[in-house]
């Protein structure tokens, strides 16, 4: 059996209770645990960075409706984090191979050989760029919505890990104009200085429909929806004859509002207009995940694409905090939390 120094306890983050309104720190348990030695057919990974992102509020949740396992009280939270394989008991992985796992909230895991995914080295120009939400952006940008050449494309919550790469997707795909909403200055100038966004707006500065209409006076042909409440509806107010709408999350709603995830709908409008209305939740098949994999490594190597993320330094126990940073908007793009 080939091997590294291996520690004998490392830590994991298990959950404490249920969310019942907001996540809080209280509702995760940081834990030392001891790390077995691969069985026949098992390796030993050291993760190095884990993902955190909004949903993980949800499955925190007793009666989450998801379609997705949920997080279950005492267990250890599931996410996607990379590392490296450090003592191996399979002909599958070598010591040394770089790999991405589900069971990411903690430091050490160790499983079977075919539970972890070997990283190709030459695809990306780091294996952080594996840890996006990229298979949902491109999912909703190029199957749901069906951005085309010549649209302007509305998203909002653009300055967050979907929404930071359906903008930027749509541009690759030739939309004429791309509009992004976020909630502070400082994103405004993030999307368009260095995400390549053609306007933004603070939604929390005057009415959001009449910001689109400044900035989209023939309407919006695209609406990539990750917030939901009044930018739903002021959406719906701005839109193009034969709009599409890809629904992808109601964050206003998950974060206090409880208006958000209800938001109203004019139907009158919605039938003259004849607007697609099109929700989404889905697995990711391989075949979307390749899709998304070969366009973002061509897209990077062209020069058309940012990969758009924050990352928290501190190690495992930093990672309830960021996730609660993340909700409260203070990070950019895809959230990562250094392990190692």
């Amino acid at each position: 059996m080939a091997t590294t120094a291996i520690p004998a306890k490392a830590r994991e983050v298990r959950l404490a209770s249920h969310v019942t309104d907001v996540v809080s720190e209280a509702n995760f348990d940081v834990v030392e645990v001891d790390v077995r030695q691969p069985g026949e057919g098992e390796v030993v990974v050291r993760y190095d960075y884990l993902q955190v992102t909004a949903v993980m509020q949800d499955l925190m949740r007793e009666d989450a409706d998801l379609p997705m396992p949920t997080y279950k009280v005492g267990e250890t939270l599931w996410g996607f984090a990379v590392g490296k394989v450090v003592a191996s008991n399979s002909p599958d992985l070598a010591v040394g191979d770089s790999v991405e796992g589900m069971n990411g909230w903690q430091e050490y895991a160790v499983g079977p050989a075919q539970s972890f995914w070997k990283l190709d080295p030459n695809l990306y120009p780091t294996p952080e760029h594996y840890l996006t939400q990229g298979p949902t952006a491109y999912h909703g940008i190029v199957d749901i919505a069906q951005v085309r050449e010549g649209d302007t494309v509305f998203v909002s919550g653009a300055a967050g890990g979907v929404g930071s790469l359906a903008g930027q997707i749509a541009k690759c795909l030739g939309a004429k104009r791309v509009i992004g909403s976020a909630g502070s200055q400082k994103k405004i100038d993030y999307l368009v200085n260095e995400l390549g966004f053609d306007a933004a707006f603070n939604y929390k500065k005057g009415k959001v429909v009449d910001n689109l209409r400044k900035l989209a006076p023939d309407g919006i042909d695209v609406f990539f929806d990750v917030v939901g409440g009044e930018q739903f509806e002021a959406a719906v107010q701005a839109a193009a004859q034969d709009a599409r709408f890809a629904l992808c999350g109601a964050l206003s709603g998950q974060v206090g509002d409880s208006d958000g995830a209800f938001p109203r709908l004019d139907i009158m409008t919605a039938i003259v207009r004849q607007i697609q209305i099109r929700p989404f939740a889905t697995y990711h098949t391989p075949e979307q995940i390749w899709a998304w994999q070969q366009n973002f490594s061509t897209w990077l190597k062209e020069g058309k694409f940012v990969f758009p993320h924050t990352i928290v330094d501190g190690g495992l126990k930093k990672a309830p905090k960021a996730l609660l940073d993340l909700l409260r908007g203070k990070h950019f793009g895809n959230v990562l939390v250094k392990l190692t």
